[in-house]
């Protein structure tokens, strides 16, 4: 099965913070609960989330500031960033969009247009969490049943390749590092070296070669990989 959606959640009183973590989980999402700019950045040098909440008014570095320091870091420039505050006003929306943020909800919120909001968010930046089918020259991903098909013949992938590729059907054509894989789909584990990503790059490839899709996955020497939406060879 896929592992739930991670939610950072940046908040300073304990009670909206376990509001919010409690209604997250009941929507079926796995939420990180910090206090801080300085803690959420420790959770983040640790692991990524797949999207962060943010409130404006932290002890220490602000929510504001916390959002530019992610958007100028390249490791979490393309997290998604929604601001959840108390403030409300036009000039505050405008500046939180101007550091970063991907959508901006005041308090009080309704936890069922925050979950809305969340799943919105994440379609838009970061598709490969969607459970929409993906076919790519007859290679086939059904993120709903798990399953992955090439040219209607079942290909069986074991749960790491299943998300390797997953997130490359769903950034085709373009070359990610190893460093960059692992953040995506080992959730930066410090634990994974960057050759296991050769590892399950290679156990992939040789899933696919029953139908020949193999030969969609490219190795750019010195670079890293991607997944042409070419026919295969």
């Amino acid at each position: 099965m896929a592992l739930p959606v991670s939610v950072l959640v940046v908040e300073d009183e304990p009670a909206i913070l376990e509001l919010v973590a409690v209604n997250l989980e009941h929507a079926g999402f796995a939420p990180w609960r910090t206090a801080s700019a300085e803690e959420a950045a420790q959770r983040l040098r640790q692991s990524l989330p797949d999207v962060a909440l943010v409130d404006w008014m932290l002890p220490g570095q602000s929510g504001l500031a916390l959002a530019r320091r992610l958007r100028s870091d390249a490791r979490t420039r393309e997290l998604p960033i929604i601001f959840l505050t108390a403030r409300s006003g036009e000039n505050d929306k405008v500046a939180a969009l101007e550091a970063g943020a991907d959508d901006y909800l005041t308090k009080p919120f309704s936890p069922r247009e925050l979950v809305a909001r969340i799943r919105a968010v994440l379609r838009r930046r970061a598709p490969q969490l969607g459970e929409q089918p993906l076919e790519i020259a007859g290679l086939r991903l059904d993120p709903g049943a798990h399953e992955v098909s090439g040219n209607r013949q079942r290909l069986e992938l074991s749960p790491t390749e299943f998300r390797l590729l997953h997130f490359l059907m769903t950034h085709p054509n373009r070359v990610y590092s190893r460093a960059r894989l692992l953040d995506e789909v080992w959730g930066n584990d410090a634990v994974v070296e960057e050759r296991t990503v050769d590892v399950h790059v290679r156990r992939l490839r040789q899933a696919l070669a029953p139908s020949g899709h193999d030969a969609l996955i490219e190795t750019v020497r010195g670079s890293g990989y991607l997944l042409r939406t070419g026919t295969p060879s």
